[in-house]
């Protein structure tokens, strides 16, 4: 999948493409069914199938000092998009500019005039342009206009009759209910990052752990997971098993969130490499411990439980493994 930063400069392997519109937080199954609609549709056309997304997401721009609430910050959805078997990923530099484009302009200038869409795809709530004052008609008319189709996908849901949102995912992930969020992602939520030097409290202890860098995740409820752990190699992930303590350490009176990973059976020298952690199961919540002893004890049986819980996800299961798909930036 090739990956262009630009609204303006478009190469021309990526002109003329049947286009996904949205922020896509997570590239859950609502999105997926746009972003697939968008595939069949450039397949039909003969034309590339792209997605066009932004970074940062429009809400982190505008609230800059907000928590961290992103699924999928930047970059990390390009993973996911690209195993839907997009061509191209428009990943468009939210900033000033771009924020201060009509909604009249976004359609005729940018998606007509510099990346000549032959098509569009949008969910039933998206929109668009300075003021968040274009919508699905808008895009409609711009269509008609300019000699571009336009598909406006309806909201889909799950067995409860719920739309799949990245608002129901961010409620499930702060409520620790990590399986359910897998449930409406169609895979395990993850955290993507580089592994930071810590203060080696689990090397010192016994269970040494890889301090994973969160970056602007969302965080979870803090507590005790079951996960699979990605290493990074390039277009490669070698998937292991594993358990995660995402906290403050309060015995240690720790400071900030942290995300230490203790990767099962696994020796070797991580830092500086990219570690994905997919959240498979929960354990427990944060606790607090008298002593060291007291949390060698609980860590033991954290990591019985959280192998017991990944032995019992089977193949197909939500929470199983995520698939990998080869991304290049160009």
């Amino acid at each position: 999948m090739e990956i262009v930063r630009s609204h303006t400069v478009i190469p021309a392997s990526a002109r003329g493409a049947a286009i996904a519109l949205g922020n896509f937080d997570g590239v859950h199954l609502g999105h997926r069914s746009v972003i697939s609609n968008t595939v069949d549709i450039a397949a039909k056309l003969g034309a590339p199938s792209a997605v066009m997304t932004f970074d940062p997401h429009p809400r982190r721009y505008f609230q800059s000092g907000a928590e961290p609430f992103e699924l999928t910050p930047g970059g990390r959805k390009a993973r996911h998009i690209a195993a839907l078997g997009v061509d191209v990923l428009f990943l468009i530099p939210f900033d000033e500019a771009f924020a201060s484009i009509s909604a009249e302009s976004f359609a005729n200038d940018v998606l007509f005039g510099a990346f000549g869409a032959r098509h569009v795809v949008a969910g039933y709530n998206f929109v668009f342009g300075r003021g968040r004052s274009g919508d699905a008609a808008m895009l409609r008319e711009a269509g008609k206009r300019n000699g571009f189709g336009v598909s406006v996908v309806s909201a889909v849901g799950g067995g409860d009759g719920s739309a799949y949102s990245s608002t129901a995912i961010r409620e499930r992930l702060r409520a620790g209910r990590v399986r359910d969020a897998a449930g409406l992602l169609g895979r395990p939520w993850e955290i993507e990052g580089e592994v930071m030097h810590g203060d080696e409290r689990g090397r010192q202890i016994g269970f040494p752990t890889a301090n994973v860098n969160p970056g602007d995740y969302i965080m979870p409820l803090l507590g005790v997971y079951a996960v699979w752990v990605g290493i990074v190699d390039g277009d490669r992930t070698d998937w292991r098993r594993g358990v995660v303590n995402v906290g403050r350490r309060p015995t240690f009176d720790g400071e900030g969130v942290t995300v230490e990973t203790n990767i099962f059976d696994f020796e070797g020298d991580l830092y500086g490499r990219t570690l994905r952690v997919a959240f498979a199961d929960f354990v427990r919540p944060e606790m607090k411990f008298d002593g060291i002893d007291a949390i060698r004890a609980q860590i033991q049986d954290d990591c019985s439980a959280a192998r017991a819980a990944l032995d019992g996800i089977g193949a197909g299961a939500a929470n199983a493994p995520p698939a990998d798909a080869a991304v290049n930036a160009a």
